[in-house]
């Protein structure tokens, strides 16, 4: 028997844009021509999927990143970060006709509002994914499946290409702008072998009053579950037992992407074999870690950062059903 080679350890759908932070005490607008001044700013390649993949590649994984940035500065910044990341870019396409994507984050201590212009993050279709690329893949990472409108119709049949040629499949959905929490989610939910959401997401998605009734009820049909919880750490769930993890004190600069970097570190556990509470312990020290600097890639660790980070998380079996 030959062992076949993947291209890609993992492969993603890419929401690339570019992040303008704004950061203040109060920045609530005020209109009438009311200016407002701000602490600071930052400009940084943004987008769950190219933030999740930047991680992974720091983290040893050969990852593979289809989307497209427009024939502009975003573009440039966003293509300069990937590929400084070890991200493969030959996926990614530069189209002239459409602006690259900004989302603007009103960064306060306690809390953050975005603003998204979708540009170029709504550019990729289905046409662009060959089956032959999904069938050269170890692992398809969906993520932001709500902002790519025009993809959520071939996201049923991508990821059923990739669990029979052998592949596993791990989704993020984040937000819902329109809080439907459906469009056709379904039927990826139940070829999803990570969910990795956080607490709002997954009673959202599970239609559930509570976090506990989320997990009952997606657990039946999701083998792995893996819910952030913001400073009160991490939920991995598995085969009725449910594992938790406590994060360390660290002093945040901003939120922005530290749930990607999570998203990578469980993936990249989970890709190796490791047990769920493993990987919730390596996912912890990645997310934690992003926070420590403006943007989501630039406190991001690399494989040799795990031998110090990830004894700090403390990570406890707190239920078993068995």
């Amino acid at each position: 028997m030959v062992l076949e080679i993947k291209q890609f350890d993992i492969l993603t759908i890419g929401d690339l844009c570019a992040d303008l932070v704004l950061m203040g005490d109060d920045l609530v607008p005020g209109f009438s021509q009311e200016e407002k001044l701000v602490d600071g700013y930052a400009l940084r390649m943004g987008g769950s999927c190219s933030i999740f993949a930047c991680q992974a590649a720091k983290l040893g994984m050969r990852v593979g990143l289809m989307g497209v940035v427009g024939d502009d500065a975003f573009g440039e910044l966003i293509l300069d970060t990937l590929k400084e990341s070890g991200v493969d870019i030959s996926l990614v396409m530069v189209d002239p006709a459409v602006k690259t994507g900004l989302s603007v984050h009103l960064q306060e201590p306690d809390d953050r509002s975005i603003l998204t212009h979708l540009g170029s993050i709504a550019a990729v279709k289905p046409k662009h994914v060959s089956v032959d690329l999904l069938r050269s893949t170890g692992h398809l990472h969906v993520g932001s499946y709500f902002l790519l409108p025009q993809m959520q119709s071939a996201f049923p049949t991508m990821v059923r290409e990739v669990k029979n040629a052998g592949g596993t499949v791990s989704l993020d959905t984040n937000w819902d702008p329109e809080e439907n929490w459906d469009r056709g989610l379904g039927q990826v939910l139940d070829n999803t072998d990570v969910f990795l959401p956080n607490e709002q997401e997954l009673q959202a998605i599970s239609r559930s009053d509570s976090l506990s009734m989320g997990l009952a009820k997606l657990g039946t049909r999701i083998p792995i579950i893996a819910v952030k919880l913001g400073d009160d750490g991490a939920l991995g769930q598995q085969d009725q037992k449910l594992w938790q993890a406590a994060v360390p004190m660290v002093e945040v600069v901003d939120t922005i992407g530290a749930g990607d970097s999570f998203d990578a570190g469980f993936l990249y556990g989970f890709l190796q074999g490791k047990s769920v509470e493993d990987s919730l312990a390596i996912a912890c020290a990645c997310g934690s870690a992003s926070v420590r600097a403006a943007g989501g890639t630039a406190g991001q660790l690399r494989a040799s950062d795990l031998e110090n980070c990830v004894p700090k998380i403390r990570t406890t079996l707190v239920e078993s059903k068995r």
